[in-house]
């Protein structure tokens, strides 16, 4: 039911799409850790709990795993696509401790950038700058430990309504009614333990949307569907609107994200904080 496929190998790094078709509300058998790995979810969404704490991952949250870490996993959500990077010490010298990671638009860039160069074939060069430039933009953005349960499972309850576009989540009045509690602490909580806004984080995933367009036009898997009536589907006000909200998160309008996730003309981004 797990399966990877590796993208790019070297000595001191490796890179794989890694693809989970399971599905059980259950914890899986206990694995330890042997590696620095940095996971991003594509697709999907499940759990992961390692040495106590429990985490929901989905394309907003990443984990960093370090070795000899004792992991368990849940997929009540069913099957997931992730990107695993494997990196040794003498790659990376950076910090890195187990822990989960809020990957906002910047880092969901790099992300894709570092799946295009795969698919150029500089692994050497152009898909090492990239790597390194994720990791490096990960690793800046740490999610602060919940303070206590009821916290965390707010927080969760308001990503997983975000993120699966349920129709309360248009507004934070009827998504604190929908999660049963005032508009004040649900704004207050979800930025203590996400270190971002609910407005910030509803964005965040908005924009994901976007760069999921661009790429789908790129490989000529999407339709003609323009930037306006993408911004309607999407929620935001108009065309302007969106690009706005894009530049802001990113620092490119959608028209320079469509060279940027291109396959010709591309050169390792700087990730800025």
């Amino acid at each position: 039911m797990l399966s990877a496929v590796p993208l790019a190998v070297r000595p001191h790094f490796a890179v794989s799409t890694v693809t989970c078709r399971a599905h059980h509300t259950r914890w899986s058998e206990p694995d330890p850790g042997g590696a620095h790995r940095l996971v991003l979810v594509r697709r999907g969404r499940f759990r992961r709990w390692a040495d106590g704490v429990e985490a929901d991952l989905d394309p907003t949250m990443a984990y960093l795993a370090a070795p000899g870490e004792e992991e368990r996993f849940a997929h009540p959500a069913g099957g997931d696509l992730c990107t695993s990077v494997v990196v040794s010490p003498r790659l990376w010298d950076g910090p890195w401790t187990g822990t989960t990671v809020y990957v906002d638009a910047r880092v969901d860039l790099a992300h894709r950038r570092l799946l295009a160069a795969a698919r150029g074939g500089d692994v050497d060069y152009a898909l090492t700058e990239e790597l390194l430039g994720l990791v490096a933009a990960a690793t800046g953005h740490r999610q602060g430990r919940p303070t206590n349960l009821a916290d965390r499972a707010l927080v969760a309850a308001a990503r997983e309504a975000i993120v699966t576009d349920h129709p309360d989540a248009a507004g934070l009045c009827p998504l604190a009614a929908l999660l049963g509690a005032s508009p004040y602490r649900l704004s207050r909580v979800f930025s203590r333990e996400m270190g971002v806004s609910l407005t910030r984080y509803r964005n965040r995933v908005r924009v994901g949307r976007v760069l999921r367009h661009i790429e789908n036009m790129e490989s000529g898997e999407g339709t003609a569907h323009g930037l306006a009536a993408l911004a309607a589907d999407l929620g935001f006000a108009d065309q302007a609107h969106l690009t706005r909200t894009v530049r802001e998160h990113l620092g490119h309008t959608p028209t320079a994200l469509r060279r940027l996730l291109g396959r010709r003309g591309r050169g390792p981004t700087a990730i800025t904080r």
